[in-house]
């Protein structure tokens, strides 16, 4: 009879065991889905600062560009090439710009444009993305983008430079 109540014995140590195993593997999923949460909120803080960054850094090549124009001549530039490439100085290389950045929001070097008022040159720059913004609080000279719904919605304009 001793036989018999071993593997009953055995067949219970082994249940324990596998709800143990069930358990851990429970908990090691929690851990993990909450690590995966976290850095994706990092990721995320990480390229909105990157938005603000690189978006200040159009600003401050449409102001170069602007403060470069020669008397008499139109002031903004008709695309982002005119930044990479100042056309208005053919033989002396005029470069307002590097490359046309990133926008870390698409993963894509496309930026909106905001035109001017006569819609020949550009005034401004916005992510293409649609989603929305994690961060609400914001410091000068990026205080008109609080309580904006999407990061398309957050236009950088030479506004920024005054502030």
């Amino acid at each position: 009879m001793q036989p018999v109540l071993r593997t009953v014995q055995a067949q219970r140590q082994a249940g324990f065991t596998y709800v143990g195993l069930l358990i851990l593997v429970a908990v090691l999923s929690l851990m993990s889905s909450s690590a995966l949460r976290l850095g994706m909120t990092m990721q995320r803080h990480q390229d909105e600062q990157e938005l603000l960054e690189r978006g200040q850094t159009l600003v401050q090549a449409l102001a170069s560009y602007m403060r470069a124009t020669p008397a008499g001549q139109y002031r903004y530039p008709k695309n982002m090439e005119d930044l990479l490439r100042d056309p208005r100085y053919p033989k002396n290389v005029v470069r307002h710009l590097r490359t046309i950045a990133v926008d870390p929001m698409t993963g894509k070097a496309e930026w909106g444009l905001l035109l001017t008022a006569d819609k020949k040159g550009i005034a401004g720059f916005y992510s293409l993305s649609e989603a929305k913004p994690w961060r609400k609080s914001f410091t000068p000279p990026f205080g008109e983008f609080e309580d904006k719904p999407r990061y398309k919605d957050w236009v950088f304009t030479i506004d920024l430079l005054d502030e």
